[in-house]
């Protein structure tokens, strides 16, 4: 029996950084676009947007390792593998940007300046934050999964 590389899809581990970055994603989305006016700034547009595409990117792929997990085999198909890969790294490239906009947006439009109420602030830098953090999941899973495809790739 072959080793399955740690966070690899079909994994535990993987199961449980999908579920973090749905649980961050929304928390960025929410926190951004309830009750407040986002669309006045880009860079919150993006943020949304791109919280907004790994949602269900995250929850796919939960809802395939969960799958994996029940027929207690992981997923193994090279070019499966690939795609994972390919839309991990899209995705986690624009939570960075996504992220890093909206923290330097947040930046000028501190209370201190004058720009927005302290409330306001406050749920634009947790939503920046939880983005950071899912970028980070995504991030992690990509390379996890590259390894898993490198490992095939050995065998």
């Amino acid at each position: 029996m072959d080793e399955v590389t740690p966070g690899a899809v079909g994994s535990l581990p993987s199961l449980s950084l999908r579920l973090g970055q749905a649980v961050f994603s929304t928390a960025a989305l929410l926190f951004m676009s309830v009750g407040v006016e986002f669309y006045s700034y880009t860079s919150f547009c993006f943020l949304v947007t791109s919280m907004g595409l790994l949602i269900p990117w995250s929850c796919f792929l939960a809802v395939v390792d969960v799958y994996s997990l029940f027929l207690g085999c992981p997923l193994r198909l090279p070019g499966a593998i690939i795609l994972i890969v390919a839309g991990d790294w899209v995705l986690s490239l624009l939570a960075l940007g996504a992220a890093c906009a909206t923290a330097s947006v947040v930046t000028l439009l501190l209370p201190a300046n004058g720009y927005c109420s302290p409330g306001v602030c406050g749920r634009y830098q947790l939503s920046a934050a939880m983005a950071f953090l899912s970028w980070f999941l995504t991030a992690s899973s990509s390379l996890f999964n590259l390894w898993s495809l490198a490992s095939l790739r050995l065998l």
